[in-house]
């Protein structure tokens, strides 16, 4: 194959406007370039591998997940009164200030990718985003999972982000912890990402500014997924990332309305993204024919997958790179999706955990006050692979189901959920797709099939007035009978063969729900000296 020509400087508005953010002599820019485009760039650059059927693969190195303890707000008269410094980590302005001059001066006679994208299906909160990065599959990555706007057309960026991966931070220069670094300066919408190849940081930093954004103006911003059964019934469900909020979501029977990132307004449930970004690992045809389809398909950018690199053939098995292994497909991909990515209010929350205990029911009926007490607590297992260094599934508690991407205290969040399932009248069930029988290592994984039976359950109605048991651990209901699923499933206690050991387990987890719901009990402790 012949390499691509590189694309020239040809668009004299594009270098003004990165002109004025510090962006000049640049080697070659490519703007707003479709996805024939960007992929033949890819593969050109040696950016990524074709595999069978079309997907291109990127291998992301030392990064194959996120990177917390690398990412910063800037501190300023603003955000020291409205972020939750508890579980962000400041930056000086002049620590910023440095980064940011550095970033314009390493981008110097690079080939430079800019796509400008909207996100936020709901036209009243529309947020112009221009992506600018160095790596070609990048810019595919992102134009998957926003909504491209047309080639050269006018546009006014509200957000934006420069991404350079081959860019490496000075702790002492620029206050990092290390050579990589997301920075977020929210007085002025600008996202500094370096030091990582993981695309997964460039989609988080959109969610992340939302979720600052969209409370101010009546919107809750929130980490699930999202369908519509036949009769217009709205289901969104929460929960980390290895729950099961993709795979749950891409029901063929329910139209999908997006399977990560979404908010509730005035006008319903709208999709944040216009794209999936879908964990692959062991993905089967049989168990999830949608996603797979949709991750095989030309074009998909695929993450950290294993390929046999004579016939190209993908091992979703192999986990010798990583266990989060993933896909990024248009929303399109998925046959049933929505072409608006907007719902009316939810009829039911689902809210998603992974109980590396053993503990907790695989489905329970959540009062109000419940309902508020989970999403507070957030509890699930950190499944390896999501981010650095952690090797095995650990017990965790994530604030809104999402702490990472969280700028505000937990409570603001909670708070609008509280207002907004009270209005529209919407129940809510807790579902475990963790382990029964055990705890990790010695218990086996409540089966998907099994999970879906007992989820249909729940959206048909059949749960709303079914016999219940109330748990002793956590006094949540928990339906004593669900067709098709094994009473010992429902109880788990007699999955186990030590119910003593059982017992254990439970009290454990109930001390650590204890000190989860008293962390956030308190509203935030702010910070009040001035930033640099």
């Amino acid at each position: 194959m012949n390499a691509m020509p590189e694309p020239s400087l040809h668009t004299p508005l594009i270098q003004v406007e990165l002109a004025q953010l510090g962006l000049r002599w640049m080697r070659s820019l490519s703007w707003n370039d479709n996805e024939a485009v960007l992929y033949q760039a890819a593969i050109a650059g040696g950016e990524v591998q074709v595999a069978e059927g079309g997907a291109v693969v990127a291998q992301t190195g030392t990064h194959t997940g996120r990177s917390p303890k690398d990412k910063f707000i800037v501190l300023d008269e603003a955000t020291s009164h409205s972020v939750w410094w508890d579980n962000n980590q400041p930056m000086s302005r002049a620590h910023f200030e440095a980064l940011k001059a550095d970033f314009m001066i390493h981008a110097r006679m690079k080939a430079l990718f800019v796509q400008d994208l909207e996100a936020c299906a709901d036209e009243g909160h529309v947020l112009p985003t221009r992506l600018i990065t160095e790596h070609a599959w990048h810019a595919l990555f992102m134009r998957h999972l926003l909504k491209p706007i047309a080639a050269h057309a006018a546009f006014s960026a509200e957000l934006t982000i420069i991404n350079l991966p081959s860019f490496t931070a000075d702790p002492a220069r620029h206050g990092t912890n290390s050579g990589t670094v997301i920075a977020f300066d929210l007085r002025n919408n600008l996202v500094l990402i370096g030091g990582t190849l993981y695309a997964g940081e460039m989609k988080k930093a959109v969610f992340t500014v939302l979720n600052y954004m969209l409370p101010a103006a009546g919107v809750l911003p929130m980490h699930c997924s999202a369908n519509i059964g036949a009769e217009g019934d709205t289901t969104i469900f929460f929960g980390l990332s290895g729950t099961g909020k993709t795979t749950l979501s891409a029901d063929p029977t329910r139209t999908l309305i997006g399977d990560d990132e979404h908010g509730w307004g005035e006008n319903g449930v709208f999709n944040i993204e216009n794209g999936c970004y879908a964990k692959v690992i062991n993905l089967t045809e049989m168990a999830e024919p949608e996603i797979f389809k949709a991750a095989h398909q030309f074009g998909a950018v695929l993450e950290n997958v294993v390929m046999d690199a004579t016939t190209r053939e993908l091992d979703l098995s192999d986990s010798s790179l990583t266990e989060n292994t993933r896909a990024a497909y248009p929303l399109a991909a998925i046959a049933n999706a929505s072409p608006t990515r907007m719902g009316a209010a939810p009829k039911t929350i689902i809210m998603l955990t992974a109980d590396a205990f053993g503990v907790l029911p695989p489905i329970a009926k959540l009062n109000p006050e419940e309902a508020m007490q989970q999403f507070l607590a957030g509890y699930t297992a950190k499944l390896a692979g999501t981010e650095r260094g952690v090797k095995s599934p650990e017990a965790t508690f994530s604030a809104c189901f999402g702490a990472p991407f969280l700028p505000r205290h937990p409570q603001a969040y909670a708070d609008m959920l509280k207002e907004l399932m009270a209005k529209h009248n919407t129940r809510c069930f807790l579902l475990n797709t963790g382990w029964t029988g055990g705890a990790y290592g010695v218990g086996k994984r409540i089966a998907l099939a099994t999970t879906r039976k007992l989820l249909e359950a729940a959206l048909s109605g059949v749960l709303d007035d079914a016999e219940t048991r109330i748990d002793k651990n956590f006094g949540f209901a928990v339906p004593l009978h669900v067709a098709g699923v094994a009473s010992s499933v429902l109880n788990p206690r007699q999955s186990w063969t030590d119910e003593g050991a059982y017992d254990q387990a439970a009290q454990n987890l109930v001390m650590l729900f204890a000190q989860a719901q008293a962390k956030f009990s308190q509203r935030p402790v702010l910070v009040q000296q001035a930033a640099e």
